[in-house]
């Protein structure tokens, strides 16, 4: 059962990590209603680390666009590409502060009404957001100011709270600072692999749960799902927000959460 379930948490994690609805929400509800109790499939250590698999296929579908190394292009490119990356990490203070101040402390908000009432909210934000959203300012990632970066990375620190969602703080936030659909996706992908990567070593080192070689090879195993379907999940946002907005994650925010509130109200 294990297996299966692994299975399914890889592919939760792949499909929502990138769209803006909450993956560790998500995982959380999931693990919930498979009654995976008193289970290493709902350690921290799964749980976040399995995101590792998630950042690879960001790392693969991006490589040539992430690397300032790349002899295929000019020197003014590679120059432009190590610009991009100290916006990013510009961008990642704010949660490598406050996030390591308030990373204990959040755990106690990982219950299905917190992750409820945050699906509902940000949902009720983009939709609001998308219907007073204007022509966007900056289009591209040369266009993005250090100012502009640093207070998405202020918007990522809403993330903390469960059921809020990292992607969905950054492009909400992204949009709100006059940036595209399209930039604040992208640029919400680079920002996630320093974070992530960052939160999955900090779940390694700091939790003193010792695994067992078959909890290796179910997070092995979580991971790599978690990388193909994160493939197909990256291509298709970027691919959607050309020609929509995204109203329609905020529809499924809210009627996720109610649907939440109803289950747990009734069966627990």
């Amino acid at each position: 059962m294990d297996f299966i379930k692994t299975l399914i948490l890889g592919l939760v994690e792949g499909i929502t990590e990138w769209l803006p609805i909450s993956s560790t929400g998500h995982m959380i509800l999931v693990n919930e209603f498979m009654k995976t109790t008193d289970s290493f499939l709902v350690t921290d250590v799964f749980l976040y680390v399995i995101q590792l698999g998630a950042i690879l296929a960001i790392v693969t579908l991006y490589f040539h666009k992430l690397n300032p190394f790349s002899l295929k292009k000019t020197k003014a490119e590679r120059d432009a590409t190590w610009v991009m990356w100290f916006k990013v990490l510009v961008a990642c203070i704010p949660a490598a502060v406050i996030g390591l101040l308030l990373n204990d402390f959040m755990e106690h908000f990982e219950n299905p009404w917190v992750i409820s009432a945050t699906l509902i909210l940000y949902g009720v934000a983009f939709i609001l957001v998308e219907r007073k959203n204007k022509t966007a300012t900056t289009t591209a990632m040369n266009q993005l100011s250090w100012r502009t970066a640093l207070f998405i990375g202020l918007f990522q620190v809403l993330s903390i709270v469960p059921g809020t969602s990292r992607s969905g703080a950054t492009i909400l936030g992204a949009i709100l600072l006059g940036c595209s659909r399209e930039l604040a996706a992208e640029f919400s992908f680079f920002l996630a692999v320093p974070v992530m990567v960052g939160v999955s070593f900090l779940k390694l080192v700091t939790n003193d749960y010792i695994m067992t070689g078959t909890e290796w090879g179910l997070l092995l195993l979580g991971m790599a799902v978690a990388y193909f379907v994160s493939m197909a999940a990256v291509k298709f946002l970027t691919d959607y927000v050309k020609r929509h907005d995204f109203k329609v994650f905020g529809w499924y925010r809210i009627v996720l959460g109610l649907l939440v509130i109803l289950f747990f109200s009734i069966f627990r």
